[in-house]
């Protein structure tokens, strides 16, 4: 038997483990161990495995409301992957070479992602929601050779003098090799050698409060095996129907686009739209008959001003994860639907860690039990345990879904991974009967949407505006996105505050920042600053917790939608 047959089945093995015990979670979580892999190559030792001959659908993509959209069955998938892994193979795609992927939601995105770990690449994913500033720094820290491009974003590598192997999606352009003849190429893929579990496989780019995104590395088993924790979670079967509402080249997508649900051998489910319209999602999810949802908070907001209970769903495991979800949101949509949202917590630089995990008891508020494989403790700043600190996850029980490191960024690896834990840099508190409660980050960085912002790139690309002397970035209080980012500033010595200046800001905001990232609150505003001179962006933080809904307006505040004239400031 070949350590290649021997690692397959040693995953097998764990993640039939965790299907027959779905909603028994003592079990499933006192008799989980991760397999021991040596050799191992998800897409040829498990997916190519279990497609031969598997017509069921692997891949359903639907672009209009009322379309039957197109599926893609497991056999068709690896047939596909195996032609575009040659195909790649042919333009100079070799084993450890980094290829950046931006791509939408099409099959490409999947067939590039199973040829580059056929081929033992390393994909660098990123969102088609780059500026093209961002593409220059990804292109750039993740040293990529390769891009994949959709044709509707090959403007932003315009003037991006760097070595690349360009290859496009759609319609053939001059400087780049079209994709879709990867289709012609031989239907059979030989490997060149032994893909080690260990090996690079993902690179995802993260950003915190240094002016340099870390590059989260990820290997052939701790995202592909990993997120065997994930497909736990979700309650994900043979033959669900899954969708995931995430945007490609986000971790998420990675998540649960792609390995969770083809881990329990599920059909990936997606609805594309040029615009989220409620009533639209809702009418997909009935007349596809999907079964297993997860979704970002914002989207249930949303979900929720519909009439839920007029939309009879084939919906049987519901999941959110991004921030903690409203209780009232949750119980809107369990006296619907009878079912309930169920909360999970992981990283990019990690897979689902803590969960609500079907079968069991909701504790309102909380996000549920440390999942199979998944050790959890809680530490102060001295590593000291308690029963409200940091969530760290303790080395010497290593789960396999934890990141090697930070790929570009030794100091920060070993910041992150000091004194035997993996520390996450987020807060939360045990409660007596071993459930979880998120509190908040460690740190500035806060989400808006589904989406964690960094208040330093923001206050960087502002403090470039010929107005601006300083700038401090925090999270205002929204309704609908949890919290939208707004920036307090001071204006340089020849410049007044004011509408106008207000108004150049924001459409300065919206030139240099991807649409997730824009600034949506402006106040101009002397900084509080500690004795050092630092700001105190706690301050900042804490006014607008505590601020009145009245006024609407602070002395010197404005709001992007005061200004109807910029283009499209109402979208996204």
């Amino acid at each position: 038997m070949t350590e290649r047959t021997t690692s397959t089945q040693s995953f097998l093995a764990a993640r039939d483990l965790l299907l027959r015990h779905r909603t028994d979670y003592e079990t499933a979580y006192r008799e989980f161990a991760w397999p021991a892999l040596d050799e191992f190559n998800w897409a040829l030792d498990y997916f190519d495995v279990i497609a031969q001959g598997n017509d069921h659908p692997a891949l359903w993509i639907v672009d209009e409301p009322a379309g039957a959209g197109t599926k893609y069955s497991f056999a068709q998938m690896s047939e596909r992957s195996a032609r575009m892994a040659n195909f790649l193979r042919g333009v100079g795609v070799g084993r450890g070479d980094r290829l950046l992927s931006m791509l939408p939601n099409r099959v490409e995105l999947w067939d590039v992602m199973l040829a580059a770990m056929k081929l033992g690449a390393i994909v660098l994913p990123a969102t088609t929601q780059l500026s093209s500033d961002d593409v220059r720094d990804r292109v750039q820290i993740g040293e990529a050779t390769f891009v994949v491009v959709d044709g509707a974003e090959l403007a932003k590598f315009e003037g991006l003098e760097i070595p690349l192997t360009r290859l496009s999606v759609g319609t053939p352009r001059d400087g780049w090799i079209d994709l879709a003849a990867a289709y012609e190429a031989e239907p059979q893929f030989r490997p060149d050698g032994p893909t080690r579990a260990t090996d690079p496989l993902l690179l995802y780019f993260t950003s915190g409060t240094t002016s340099k995104p870390k590059l989260v590395e990820h290997t052939h088993q701790s995202y592909p095996v990993g997120h065997l924790s994930t497909m736990y979670w979700i309650g994900l079967q043979p033959g669900d129907i899954h969708w995931n509402i995430s945007s490609p080249g986000w971790a998420k997508h990675a998540w649960s686009c792609f390995y969770a649900p083809w881990n329990a051998q599920a059909c990936v489910f997606v609805f594309n739209y040029a615009r989220f319209v409620p009533k639209e999602t809702l009418d997909v999810l009935v007349r596809c008959r999907v079964t297993t949802l997860c979704a970002p908070p914002t989207v249930w907001r949303m979900l929720v001003q519909e009439p839920l209970a007029e939309y009879p769903v084939k919906l049987r495991e519901i999941v959110g994860a991004g921030e903690p979800l409203n209780p009232e949101v949750i119980e809107r949509v369990r006296h619907a639907w009878d079912v309930t949202i169920r909360d999970g917590f992981g990283q990019t630089e990690t897979t689902c860690q803590v969960g609500n995990s079907p079968g069991q008891p909701v504790v309102a508020g909380s996000m549920g039990r440390p999942l199979p494989g998944y050790r959890i403790e809680l530490v102060d700043a001295d590593d000291h345990l308690v029963s409200e600190g940091e969530i760290a996850l303790p080395l010497a029980q290593r789960p396999l879904g934890l990141m090697t490191g930070y790929a570009n960024n030794l100091n920060a690896t070993v910041q992150a991974m000091r004194n035997g834990y993996y520390h996450t840099s987020d807060v939360a508190l045990r409660r007596d009967d071993g459930y979880y409660v998120y509190v908040g980050r460690a740190d500035d960085v806060f989400k808006s949407s589904d989406y964690r912002l960094s208040p330093f790139e923001l206050e960087s690309v502002l403090i470039e505006h010929e107005a601006i002397a300083e700038a401090a970035v925090v999270p205002s209080a929204d309704a609908l996105r949890l919290s939208v980012p707004k920036a307090f500033v001071t204006v340089r010595h020849g410049y007044e505050a004011g509408p106008e200046l207000a108004r150049s800001v924001f459409q300065f905001s919206r030139e240099k920042l991807a649409p997730y990232k824009r600034i949506r609150r402006l106040q101009f505003s002397e900084l509080p600053k500690t004795i050092s001179g630092k700001i105190r962006r706690v301050e900042l933080r804490r006014r607008e917790l505590e601020r009145e809904t009245e006024p609407a307006r602070l002395p010197g505040e404005y709001w992007e939608e005061d200004f109807p004239d910029l283009s499209g400031a109402n979208s996204k």
